[in-house]
């Protein structure tokens, strides 16, 4: 495949994908990567295949063909594309949450020669950044970051960079609890949009919009936080955005939580987990972890089984933050929470309750794992030792 053709597959690709025809789009440019002899083209369709995957949150496939297209950009030899392919390993470690990687490419990137493409590029290299130090808590150097990829979005008129950077501002004025900022930057990103973005992805109004709900339902706008939060999700699903699909239903769940409907809020976070995890969005989970929890402790009177998922989720929080002392503690809570309820198969030690699994309980009413009935043949019952093994009816 040549250069011509190559130029008209990535535009019938691009075609197909802003008509949200995302998987024919895909087999378009695959097709294009295993045919093309043409390095630019080549480079380009990788591009494209970066984005696509980013924004169905793909990320492990986004990361692989951004190490094809830096090898690309390695035969062609000009910095340029060397640049562009180095933001794109930078996002991809971003989006799995590999944050030190995340600033070490971008400091890659900035090492570069100096190139037309640097004052276009220059700002996203910050904006990236700045997320990866907001994602390490490392909170002024953020803001540092955040005010250069401004300041280079003011210098080339670049209203979709500055769209971009005020809902990261938004983010961190959350963490940082200035919740009226918090609610000032996204707002200032949906008149951007308004003014500047009739050619832009409605992805940017969906992603000023999602910022603008989390605002509101901290500074308690419930209603308006909800309004906006199902006209992001609205667009999410119509393009297919897992990851902000997985960020809105998080916020859905808080919303509950905060308006006291826990029933509610439960199976969104549970929805809210299962994208997450899915996706790879680690960050996001240790959010779904912390929500969850928050919903336990506003029962205020905790019944054992809460109080034993409660302490099973801070288990978790704790050991991937490397806490030793504070996992112990929980661990021993957790144990005892099961001895105490007695949520355990008597023939493996196994917790119940803890993760789906098939259950058999016996006449005697004492609760195993039907696998471990199966597999041991025992003619009585391992706790009481009841005679008939004979299961019962529930």
């Amino acid at each position: 495949m040549g250069q011509d053709q190559t130029k008209q597959q990535i535009a019938k690709g691009l075609q197909l994908y802003q008509s949200n025809q995302t998987e024919k789009a895909l087999q378009v440019w695959m097709k294009v990567l295993e045919k093309s002899s043409d390095l630019v083209g080549r480079f380009r369709v990788l591009g494209c295949l970066v984005t696509a995957h980013s924004e169905m949150g793909r990320y492990k496939e986004m990361l692989k063909f951004s190490v094809v297209q830096i090898d690309t950009a390695r035969e062609l030899e000009d910095a340029s594309f060397l640049l562009e392919s180095y933001l794109n390993l930078a996002r991809s470690n971003e989006k799995l949450c590999e944050f030190h990687k995340t600033i070490s490419y971008c400091k890659t990137c900035l090492g570069l020669p100096s190139t037309r493409a640097s004052a276009q590029l220059g700002g996203q290299v910050s904006l990236s950044m700045g997320n990866a130090f907001l994602g390490l808590s490392l909170f002024q150097k953020a803001l540092e970051s955040f005010e250069k990829a401004l300041r280079y979005a003011h210098n080339n008129d670049d209203a979709m960079l500055e769209c971009r950077v005020c809902c990261s501002l938004g983010s961190f004025y959350v963490q940082v609890k200035d919740y009226e900022k918090a609610l000032f930057f996204p707002c200032k990103a949906a008149e951007l949009v308004n003014d500047y973005g009739k050619g832009w992805s409605l992805k940017y109004r969906a992603m000023s919009q999602y910022h603008m709900a989390v605002a509101y339902r901290l500074l308690g706008h419930l209603g308006s936080a909800m309004e906006c939060c199902e006209e992001s999700m609205k667009i999410a699903l119509q393009h297919g955005d897992r990851p902000l699909q997985a960020l809105c239903l998080l916020c859905f769940a808080d919303i509950h939580r905060s308006r006291g409907d826990l029933e509610t809020a439960f199976p969104r976070y549970d929805s809210a987990m299962s994208l997450m995890s899915e996706i790879g969005n680690r960050l996001g989970q240790v959010q779904v972890l912390l929500g969850v929890a928050k919903c336990w402790v506003a029962r205020k009177v905790l019944d054992k089984l809460s109080q034993l998922k409660l302490h099973c989720l801070s288990e978790s929080i704790y050991r991937s933050k490397g806490l030793q002392r504070e996992l112990r503690a929980h661990v021993v809570r957790f144990h005892e929470c099961v001895e105490e309820t007695e949520l355990y198969c008597g023939l493996c030690g196994e917790s119940i309750g803890e993760r789906n699994s098939r259950l058999q309980a016996l006449p005697c009413s004492h609760i195993f794992h039907h696998r471990c009935l199966q597999n041991n043949g025992m003619w009585s019952c391992p706790n009481c030792h009841h005679s008939s093994m004979k299961p019962g009816f529930v």
